[in-house]
């Protein structure tokens, strides 16, 4: 199973250069409040590490998905023979090793014949275990819950290595990006609680500050924020926007 991380955590970075070429258009209108965008704290490409056809695509674009459910699977029968063959392989090895050292106990056979046979034995099962590894890549679960983004395959499709399936997105819980004057450090903190109207639905959420940026623009004199909404709110999506609102803050 292969994860690539796209670059979806970029925008307070875009957001501070924006800031920094125009110091003067800070998004904080008359009654303190600041703009906000909400983004997936995971958006992950989603990659075969095998040759081989698709036997199951079950995800469509938009789909939901819960964490450690089957995205991908493979046709490995191919696979399937080769570990069988290897494990019959290192089965034998491994009753050659026991045969060897009775006879080597009967001194039948010198101790060289023995050592060849435990060798043989060792290269053996790692060609087991390396079969072994191949096959549990024969499918891919999400490594969180969320939704599928887009589809870069159809099922039944021969995929080489390393090509790109899909791209899910981590949607259970979002955060929030803003940029505010670094002036506010001296009452915004982790765990200072606010509200976002999104403006998509018309609706107002409770949320907290995460973190803080690690920096100041030294031009815009601006710091990047980060928030979490409280709890699972559904109808939320990547790309959704709005105001934050400190109350007693401006």
């Amino acid at each position: 199973m292969s994860f690539r991380h796209a670059g979806a955590l970029t925008l307070a970075a875009g957001l501070i250069a924006s800031a920094a070429a125009q110091p003067s258009n800070l998004a904080v209108d008359k009654d303190g409040r600041i703009r906000t965008q909400l983004s997936a704290r995971n958006t992950v490409t989603v990659s075969s590490e095998i040759a081989a056809r698709i036997s199951s695509l079950p995800l469509r674009e938009g789909d939901a998905f819960r964490a450690g459910q089957q995205l991908v699977g493979f046709d490995c029968s191919l696979y399937q023979t080769q570990l069988q063959k290897a494990a019959a392989a290192s089965e034998g090895a491994d009753a050659l090793v026991k045969s060897d050292q009775r006879m080597a106990e009967l001194q039948s056979i010198g101790r060289f014949e023995v050592e060849q046979a435990q060798a043989r034995l060792k290269e053996a099962r790692a060609e087991e275990s390396a079969a072994r590894l191949v096959v549990g890549r024969c499918s891919i679960n999400a490594p969180f819950a969320g939704h599928v983004a887009k589809r870069h395959v159809a099922a039944h499709q021969y995929v080489a290595s390393g090509s790109p399936l899909l791209d899910i997105i981590e949607t259970e819980q979002l955060e929030l990006q803003m940029i505010v004057p670094s002036k506010w450090l001296t009452w915004l903190k982790p765990g200072v609680p606010f509200t976002v109207d999104v403006e998509e639905l018309g609706k107002a959420y409770p949320a907290k500050v995460q973190r803080l940026g690690a920096r100041i623009d030294p031009v815009s004199q601006t710091v990047a924020v980060f928030g979490v909404m409280d709890g699972n709110r559904l109808g939320l999506l990547p790309g959704m926007s709005g105001w934050a609102v400190f109350p007693g803050h401006k």
